[in-house]
């Protein structure tokens, strides 16, 4: 099985490293502000649109290329400044999850992740069945 697919957007830039903590009762709490909660909800928004027919229940590689908008750069050319591609992943394979696509994102047992500037501002997902 397979699903491939690009979502045109400007891709989210705020990342579960903005979690906030405020202390309840002399307990951390965690909560999200509210960048990372749009950025949650624009991202499950157009993920729905291209949830598989059922769900992958088996090991998955993950090809995920972040079209960011060039701004001034190169089209095709590697986008070398923050977000970390390792924080962009964390909050769409959550958000992956939660849609649908597969149980568990400890099922992406493969992964190649890019950025990059782009004239046309996207996330490219591709996801294939091991």
């Amino acid at each position: 099985m397979v699903t491939e697919f690009f979502m045109a957007m400007v891709p989210p830039t705020v990342t579960y490293q903005e979690h906030k903590v405020s202390v309840v009762n002399g307990k951390p709490v965690f909560y999200d502000p509210p960048e990372l909660k749009a950025a949650k909800q624009k991202l499950m928004a157009h993920l729905a649109k291209h949830k598989p027919a059922k769900r992958y229940e088996r090991g998955v590689r993950l090809i995920v290329r972040w079209c960011f908008p060039k701004e001034g750069h190169q089209d095709g050319k590697y986008r070398i400044t923050k977000p970390d591609t390792d924080n962009l992943q964390k909050l769409l394979k959550d958000c992956m999850t939660r849609c649908g696509f597969w149980k568990d994102d400890a099922q992406v047992a493969s992964e190649l992740c890019e950025k990059f500037w782009a004239d046309i501002p996207g996330i490219y997902i591709r996801i294939e069945e091991l």
